[in-house]
């Protein structure tokens, strides 16, 4: 295995583009608490512990249902790392290779995971000289889009702008060219949406510019102008952001609200602020979006929860004025 050009900067490339392309926001935020619990001195602290209530919260799930929970922890251990060599191939590795959820003698519950081995030097290194800046404010952002927009525009900080083509923006965002459309919808949805999360959340604000160009005046390119935030708050610590997250509700105290369980159980990506009749709507755009096709072999159903919940959360991003649903709903639609 090779690393080009820069080691370090390789090395960031390669971890960027795994949790930008292929990672729920849930895990792009545990993979920034698993960053920040290692040891970048000492490789013996790949296997990070986490009591299981903790990885809850962190993860946002709404019940320890052992059937999502290795959905989920399936997910994360599908997670695939490739790095090109000198001879136009590749070499490819999952990020982590190993996930145990075991009870301790005191009968509490704990879920630790392990590292790949080829993926250690760039774990360690990416810890020890780049992944300073993001944990807390991953954990204070509410969607994969504002957490992507600020790893974008706050390496650029010391600079003070960025030039980003549109279509590389969307690529980096993980945005394809059938979403947002139309300029205004983009400019909406995407670009003011994480203007504000950031200047709420983060230590940088921005601005933007749109680049014309052509006969038409197309829209190609955005000039970013980044500041530093003068009125972001304190930084969450890890312990004060799993205190403020909801308790766990028992599997066995919780009252049945909806005949269909499949609708019940996706009901909780939208903390069940809807009812069966409206979940049965938004289910059938859901299974729009993520049709079965063979390609989830962690679970259709925890696909199907990731997405809404994500939609979910770019709503609430947005404020609706009116219909919380109608919103979500067009969202979705979209």
């Amino acid at each position: 295995m090779t690393i080009k050009k820069n080691g370090l900067v390789e090395k960031r490339n390669v971890l960027n583009e795994v949790r930008q392309n292929n990672m729920t926001l849930e895990e792009i935020r545990f993979f920034s608490i698993y960053l920040s619990k290692i040891n970048a001195r000492d490789p013996a602290t790949r296997k990070v512990t986490f009591p299981l209530e903790d990885f809850r919260k962190i993860m946002g799930l709404g019940r320890l249902k052992i059937s999502y929970l290795q959905s989920v922890t399936n997910s994360l251990l599908s997670k695939v790392v490739n790095i090109k060599n000198e001879g136009g191939g590749y070499t490819a590795f999952q990020l982590f290779k190993e996930c145990e959820v075991f009870k301790n003698e005191e009968e509490e519950w704990f879920i630790s995971i392990d590292a790949h081995d080829k993926a250690l030097p760039l774990m360690f290194e990416f810890k020890k000289e780049y992944f300073t800046y993001e944990l807390w404010n991953a954990l204070r952002l509410k969607s994969s889009n504002q957490l992507r927009m600020y790893e974008i525009l706050k390496q650029y900080e010391t600079i003070g702008s960025r030039r980003v083509p549109v279509k590389e923006l969307r690529e980096l965002l993980g945005i394809s060219s059938e979403e947002y459309p139309r300029w205004d919808n983009f400019k909406m949805r995407v670009l003011d949406s994480c203007q504000q999360a950031l200047a709420e959340n983060t230590d940088i604000t921005f601005t933007y510019k749109p680049i014309r160009s052509g006969r038409g005046g197309k829209i190609t390119a955005l000039e970013f102008s980044i500041y530093k935030n003068d009125k972001y708050k304190n930084q969450l610590t890890l312990e004060e952001f799993i205190d403020i997250q909801p308790d766990t509700v028992e599997v066995e105290a919780i009252e049945k609200k909806f005949r269909n369980e499949e609708l019940e159980f996706l009901a909780e990506a939208c903390e069940n602020e809807f009812s069966e009749e409206e979940m049965q709507i938004l289910f059938d755009l859901v299974r729009q979006a993520i049709p079965y096709d063979g390609e989830y072999p962690n679970g259709l159903a925890c696909a199907r929860y990731d997405y809404l919940q994500e939609q979910y959360h770019q709503m609430d991003a947005m404020r609706p004025e009116r219909s919380r649903f109608g919103y979500l709903k067009k969202l979705l639609q979209s």
